[in-house]
Parts: C-alpha cells; sequence; structure tokens
C-alpha cells in the first residue's frame, strides 16, 4: 500500500485524482477550507500542509481502497522526479485513465444539459476539460475526447446563436473536424460537416448549405438517420431560399424516411419544417394542418424545441390577417422563454416575423 513520507501539493491532488473527487468534495471530506486544497494544487511541490493537514491526508489514504492506492501510485510514476538544478518545472500530467472516464462521463451531462439549454452548465464542464489540456498532451483516446468537447463547443455555440466568427460555432467545428480526420474516424468527420452546413444555412448562405445537405443526404460515412436529417434540412435551405415546392419534396421524402426508421421527433420537426414551407407557398389550411401533427406528436418538450414550434405556428397565424393577432400573441410567448434561455437566433427569427407579419396583406377569400 501506498504511504508518504511528506505531503506537498502534488501528492494531495493525486490523491484527489486517486479518490475521484472534485476540489470542493475533497476539501469537505478532508475537513479544510477549499482555497486550501486549490493552494496546494496550485504550488504542488512548492508547498507543504501544516502538521494538521499532513495527519489527516495520511488518515485519508491509508482508508482508501486498493484501486485508490494504484491509482495515487500511477499518477505519481507519471509527474514525479526532482526537476534540474536551478530550473523551475510546472508539471502537468498527461490524463490518466480515470481522468478519461472522467472526461467521458462530463461530455455525456454536457449532451443533457445542451438538450435542456443548460449553456452555463454545459460551457463550465467543457471548459473544466478544453482549457487543461492541448492536444500534444494527449494520446489518441485523449485526441478523441477533445475533439468530442470542441464540437459540444460548436453546439453550444450554435444554440446560443454564435454562428459566425472568431469565437463562433463555425470556428469550433472546423477545430473538431481537424482532429477527427487527424484521427481517420471517417463518420465523424462527415457529422461534422453535417454541422457546419447547419451554421452555414443560419448565417444565409443557403445555396451553399442546400448544395453541402445534397452531398450529405447520400454519405455512406453517416448513418441512415443523419442522411434522412440532411435531406430534411435540404428542404430548409430551399425553403427559406423561395424554393417551396422542391423544398416540400425533398421533406415529405424526409419524412417517409424517419416514419420507416422510427424516429418520431425528426418525424414531428419534419412536419414543423414541411408546413412552414406550405406557408411559403401560400397553403396556409394545409400549413395549420401540419403544425397541429407537429405540435401534437409528443417531441422532446426541450425550451429551444417549444420556442421552434411555437415560433412556426405564430409564423403561419400571421400570414392570415384573421389569426394575426393570436399569431402576435404566440409569438411572444416564444419570445420570452427564448429570452429566458438565451437562444439569441430564434429571438432574432421572432423579431424578423413580427415585423414581416404587421405588414402583410389578408388572405384572399
Amino acid at each position: 500500500m501506498a504511504t508518504v513520507h511528506q505531503w506537498t501539493g502534488l501528492e494531495a491532488r493525486a490523491l484527489r485524482h486517486a479518490l475521484r473527487l472534485s476540489v470542493r468534495r475533497f476539501a469537505e471530506d478532508l475537513g479544510v477550507a477549499v482555497n486550501t486544497v486549490s493552494k496546494w494544487e496550485g504550488f504542488l511541490t512548492e508547498t507543504k500542509p501544516n502538521g494538521d493537514s499532513q495527519a489527516i491526508l495520511d488518515t485519508a489514504l491509508a482508508r482508501a481502497d486498493g484501486s485508490v492506492h494504484l491509482r495515487f501510485e500511477e499518477y505519481l510514476s507519471q509527474v514525479g522526479g526532482p526537476p534540474a538544478t536551478g530550473v523551475q518545472r510546472v508539471v502537468v500530467p498527461r490524463p490518466r485513465a480515470w481522468e478519461y472516464e472522467e472526461w467521458a462521463d462530463d461530455l455525456d451531462r454536457v449532451v443533457v444539459a445542451l438538450s435542456s439549454q443548460k449553456f452555463t452548465f454545459a460551457e463550465d464542464l467543457l471548459h473544466r476539460w478544453t482549457a487543461k489540456y492541448t492536444p500534444s498532451d494527449l494520446d489518441d483516446r485523449g485526441l478523441y475526447l477533445l475533439a468530442r468537447s470542441t464540437a459540444l463547443v460548436g453546439d453550444l455555440r450554435r444554440d446560443r446563436g454564435q454562428v459566425l466568427g472568431p469565437l463562433s460555432a463555425q470556428r469550433s467545428y472546423a477545430g473538431s473536424r481537424s482532429i477527427f480526420d487527424q484521427l481517420v474516424i471517417p463518420r465523424r468527420v462527415a457529422q461534422i460537416d453535417l454541422s457546419l452546413a447547419v451554421v452555414a444555412e443560419m448565417g444565409g448562405e443557403l445555396d451553399s448549405a442546400a448544395r453541402r445537405y445534397e452531398g450529405l443526404a447520400s454519405d455512406d460515412r453517416l448513418t441512415d438517420r443523419d442522411r434522412a436529417r440532411a435531406r430534411l434540412w435540404v428542404g430548409t435551405a430551399l425553403s427559406k431560399h423561395g424554393e417551396h415546392q422542391y423544398a416540400a419534396r425533398a421533406m415529405e421524402q424526409a419524412i417517409e424516411d424517419f416514419d420507416r426508421l422510427a424516429e418520431p421527433d425528426d418525424w414531428a420537426v419534419a412536419h414543423q419544417k414541411l408546413a412552414l414551407a406550405s406557408r411559403g407557398a401560400g397553403n396556409l389550411d394545409t400549413a395549420l394542418r401540419l403544425i397541429d401533427v407537429a405540435r401534437s406528436a409528443g417531441v422532446a418538450d426541450s425550451p429551444m424545441q417549444r420556442v421552434r414550434l411555437e415560433t412556426a405556428y405564430g409564423h403561419i397565424l400571421v400570414s392570415d390577417a384573421g389569426t394575426r393577432e393570436d399569431g402576435m400573441r404566440t409569438l411572444d410567448r416564444a419570445k420570452s422563454v427564448a429570452a429566458e434561455y438565451g437562444l439569441a437566433h430564434q429571438l432574432r427569427s421572432i423579431e424578423a416575423i413580427r415585423t414581416t407579419g404587421q405588414g402583410l396583406p389578408a388572405r384572399a377569400q
């Protein structure tokens, strides 16, 4: 079993990692202040806990089971060794197996957080890892996790409406794609290509986005579901460009695909998109029927999807003078939720629809 002659901040950090505890939980278990643990880890071998803390750390290590001792010794074996004389060395350990497990677990938590638009929590989890390691610190497993993290940063920025620019979804996706390409994981590269097409569409590059979607709709690197989503998004880009009939054909094919694949959420979203294409073509009765299908289909009840559904419904309602006031109220509800969750892209869309809807003529009888 491992023993420590004299604890420094380095051994204290090794014990925390071996126990798989956060700084706060480690401090609570030891009965010391969080700032004390942070100081130990900040100065590493340059600081030594006081006598009482030395004894507390001894006790914590002695009570740990064999797997903790093994991880503790392995961690120290990777980062140990005295610095060269007269040279101050900052020890930056490569991640160990248990850290990879923590990282992967955190990424699963990020996916859940993003699905309910808990952006701050997701951002904190991602920053914990993306700020900790550079690609040169990592083996292939670490690079894979870094690429996944960077892609999720892209999802976060996309959902916040940060589409283009230096701190944008586009830049994050490009960084993730580069790592996946280096690792030769074609399926992940294709998925990032799909995400890049989405941000191109969100940024107004409709022709470019439609061409990318068309290529990805028949790309063997993607799953059947992702190819169907690409086909749906061909229709979305074309509909925004005013090519509603061609858009409707692409969307109807996607609906058939989602039905065959038993993907109810995607099936409902496709009806929502087709409803907007029908509205654009002037078929408001058809649009209302389709949006009712989407709203009653029981899709995942996230704030993002509620906003999208209500925005689409409001867009259709404001297109007719007889239902315009109801449409404005619907858009106001969507706007309130979008503002609460920081959905900037949806807020811009809602404002554009409100402005346009106020000036639309009545539907011909």
